[in-house]
């Protein structure tokens, strides 16, 4: 996001700004479009999608990462679909995005649910835990937004566009993680008795590598994003004193 169309107030610091994000759906569009031909609704998508991320849920959960990988990237896909096809046809409605919203956050946290199982059933006590660490900031990410404009903050996407881990970033990363863990051989047993056993196998380090840095990442995004909302607040206080003392 360039300086002129930042809100006052919010400081981009992301990995995507607006406009690479309008580029990125237009190019999606014609797919949407051809699935809406086949009779699909934008809440159909929305739900196709959310299957398609259960689906990669199983798939980690059993250790088959690197499918689990490519299913996590189709899903994140999906997710361009429905908006998409809403705006073209002129189906937008708060419904929908209610639904997209919804089951957004319901597939991510489904998937992250199944990346712990796995790392459970392999024994690694540590991608466990910085899965769970990257399920929680990822939510804090998605509710900060949320909160924010339930508040009046940062009207329309104006948030979307603050911090380093948006979801689609997220995504991303963590396919890549994902499908590079199974290739690699897949997450090895991790022991707090003898850790540099587990960390030394090759699959270890995208999986630790990646989920960590969602970790990081997203931890980042929710101080940016708390950050540009506490300075829109200060500002909107300055310009309320400014009006009652003129």
């Amino acid at each position: 996001m360039t300086g002129s169309s930042t809100p006052t107030g919010q400081a981009g610091g992301g990995l995507t700004n607006a406009e690479q994000r309008s580029r990125i759906k237009a190019v999606f569009e014609p797919i949407a479009l051809f699935f809406g031909r086949l009779g699909l609704t934008p809440n159909g998508l929305t739900l196709l999608g959310f299957a398609i991320t259960a689906v990669a849920a199983v798939l980690a959960g059993f250790q088959l990462w690197a499918v689990a990988g490519i299913v996590v990237f189709v899903g994140g896909v999906f997710d361009m679909f429905d908006g998409t096809l809403a705006r073209a046809t002129g189906k937008s409605s708060k419904l929908g995005a209610f639904f997209d919203s919804t089951f957004d956050r319901w597939g991510e946290a489904i998937t992250w649910v199944g990346i712990i199982a796995g790392a459970i059933a392999a024994s690694n006590a540590l991608g466990a835990v910085l899965s769970a660490l990257a399920l929680s900031s990822a939510f804090m990410v998605s509710y900060a937004r949320a909160r924010a404009e339930g508040l009046g903050f940062a009207p329309g996407s104006g948030l979307a566009n603050v911090g380093f881990a948006p979801r689609e970033v997220r995504l991303v990363v963590l396919a890549i993680a994902l499908i590079l863990t199974g290739l690699l051989g897949g997450l090895p047993a991790w022991s707090s008795v003898d850790p540099t056993a587990g960390l030394a196998t090759a699959g270890s380090l995208p999986f630790l590598v990646g989920v960590g840095g969602i970790f990081v990442l997203a931890t980042i995004t929710v101080v940016q994003r708390v950050a540009s909302i506490r300075a829109q607040a200060l500002a909107a206080e300055r310009a309320a004193d400014a009006q009652s003392g003129g």
